[in-house]
């Protein structure tokens, strides 16, 4: 099996001893779907921005897609990078002046030097798949939540990347959205898109996750299958975690 980010011993600190990432290692395989939950403040966020250099390293090693990057942050090997892993955040990040359509063929466009033709028909496509076709002349504030992370998904696909990151996509959503953007995630695992899921929703991790690694301030305190994560966490940290999300 091929390894799609390979990571070892990261560490990062903001403050002198307070690590927001702590000596870890781990391995994503292509076409599967590695997905990572722990309490506020635990680095998920950090970790997964390392994986297209939205974070520097102070020490440790990651090859992403074969392209090795460490704590010098090579700024050549990161915007190899970007160019092949497409990330959507909890804020949509969208454009507000630009229609949706155009929010999707900018980077295409511009960075790629695509036609604009060849563009605006990958993205009405997308769009089409993302089942919001019908509003590729609106702009960002005329469309809900969900249909804007739906949007945001279209931006990072229109690259065509070989890994998708994404960084609690559903928490900024009102629930009813929720399995809007869900569901786009299910169909994307299930066309075999290696994916890295920051999120608190289990049944997603559950269904969709190949494996479910769990962190606490910046450690990685347990990695394992869905199945047994769920049903029978070894670690007194992760179970205590669980019990919380359950309370919710």
């Amino acid at each position: 099996m091929k390894h799609i980010i390979t990571a070892r011993n990261l560490s990062k600190s903001y403050i002198k001893g307070l690590y927001a990432l702590n000596d870890i290692s781990l391995e994503v395989d292509e076409g599967k779907v590695l997905v990572i939950m722990g309490p506020s403040g635990s680095g998920k966020s950090t970790l997964i921005r390392t994986f297209n250099g939205l974070e520097t390293l102070d020490a440790g090693e990651l090859n992403i897609l074969g392209i090795h990057i460490d704590s010098t942050h090579d700024e050549r090997r990161i915007r190899q990078i970007r160019k092949r892993v497409g990330m959507v955040f909890q804020q949509f990040n969208l454009f507000p002046h630009l229609s949706i359509l155009d929010n999707i063929i900018l980077a295409p466009v511009q960075v790629q030097k695509c036609r604009q033709a060849d563009a605006e028909e990958h993205a009405m496509y997308l769009l089409s798949q993302m089942g919001i076709a019908a509003h590729a002349s609106k702009y960002p504030s005329q469309l809900s939540g969900g249909e804007q992370q739906r949007v945001a998904i279209a931006r990072a696909l229109v690259l065509k990347p070989e890994l998708l990151l994404f960084d609690e996509p559903t928490s900024a959503l009102d629930p009813e959205r929720v399995n809007e953007v869900l569901d786009v995630m299910r169909t994307l695992a299930k066309q075999g898109m290696t994916m890295v899921v920051v999120t608190h929703e289990v049944a997603f991790a559950k269904e969709v996750g190949d494996q479910v690694l769990f962190m606490d301030s910046g450690k990685v305190i347990e990695k394992s299958t869905p199945n047994i994560f769920f049903s029978n966490a070894k670690h007194e940290r992760s179970r205590k975690f669980l019990n919380q999300i359950d309370k919710k």
